[in-house]
């Protein structure tokens, strides 16, 4: 019996096929086409060739922007917004003829790397995507909150903790609101706010360069970034206070912020000693693919 995890990105739609050991014995990649009727196609196309090359019979389990809403079913939240309103989880049963399960991808993030990733162990754990976009995942005692809203870990909507004045008057998020976390602390974010204060337009990778190498501009924008996600993440603390933190995303890969963001959280926690680590994913881009395959129990 095999374990196909399907990660359904703005992007890009991958799937993978895990063994009983949780090992990867099949692959693929496709451009994500953008439009609800030929996603549902692409979805299914994937994991029947996923199945084939795998040799055997496999439970599918897709990770998706967003999530469903227990009212109607359909899915909600979704940056990607052309999946808002849709019944993804049942076309996508139907057009593979068994059940799919589906949840939020930071979901699936936050149970692959507590499963056997970088918080295998840990009593609970906060995963946090910090990406093209932002978003949370809540895990305990090995499984996914069982929450009464099914929003649990949706924290990249949540605002930004403690603003300054000027962290005030900021450009309204996709969702409609003003001053989530997602704009701040994303690689978006972090990008759109180098851009606003120098004029420089650079990718992330290329602002913690320049930080590395002493530029001031980037100096002072990764300093703002580390600041603003200590304290996002000191609420996550506050409210959950988490065994082990884990962080997945293109930002995550900025090695500065395991050695900062601690230190810059203490005094935003509301406790005299602050000892929760803070870990870089065990299992990087691989973490979508293999949290929404252990959506299901080997059987």
């Amino acid at each position: 019996m095999f374990r196909i995890g399907i990660d359904f990105g703005g992007t890009k739609i991958e799937a993978a096929a895990l063994d009983g050991h949780g090992q990867i014995v099949a692959r693929e990649r496709l451009p994500n086409p953008g439009n609800y009727k030929a996603a549902v196609e692409a979805v299914a196309g994937l994991a029947r060739r996923i199945e084939d090359r795998a040799g055997g019979k496999a439970t599918v389990g897709v990770g998706v922007p967003g999530s469903i809403s227990p009212a109607t079913g359909r899915m909600r939240n979704a940056n990607s917004t052309w999946l808002n309103g849709k019944p993804f989880r049942e076309d996508l049963s139907a057009a593979l003829g068994r059940e799919v399960r589906l949840t939020n991808d930071a979901d699936c993030f936050a149970l692959s790397e507590a499963a056997d990733g970088a918080a295998a162990g840990a009593p609970s754990v906060f995963g946090a995507i910090l990406g093209t976009g932002c978003g949370g995942g809540v895990i305990v005692n090995g499984a996914l909150l069982d929450s009464r809203n099914d929003i649990a870990g949706e924290w990249g909507h949540t605002p930004l903790p403690w603003p300054s004045h000027a962290e005030l008057d900021h450009p309204p998020c996709w969702c409609g609101r003003k001053g989530c976390l997602e704009t701040w602390i994303s690689g978006t974010g972090f990008r759109e706010d180098h851009e606003r204060v120098t004029g420089e337009a650079l990718s992330g990778a290329e602002i913690v360069a320049k930080a590395a190498a002493g530029d001031a501009g980037a100096v002072a924008s990764l300093d703002r970034y580390i600041d603003r996600l200590a304290r996002g993440l000191a609420v996550i603390c506050d409210v959950l206070d988490p065994h082990t933190i884990v962080l997945g995303g293109g930002m995550s890969n900025v090695d500065a912020l395991y050695e900062r963001v601690p230190q810059v959280m203490a005094p935003y926690v509301f406790s005299d000693v602050f000892t929760t680590p803070i870990v870089k994913a065990k299992w990087g881009d691989s973490s979508g693919v293999r949290g929404a395959a252990w959506l299901w129990p080997l059987s």
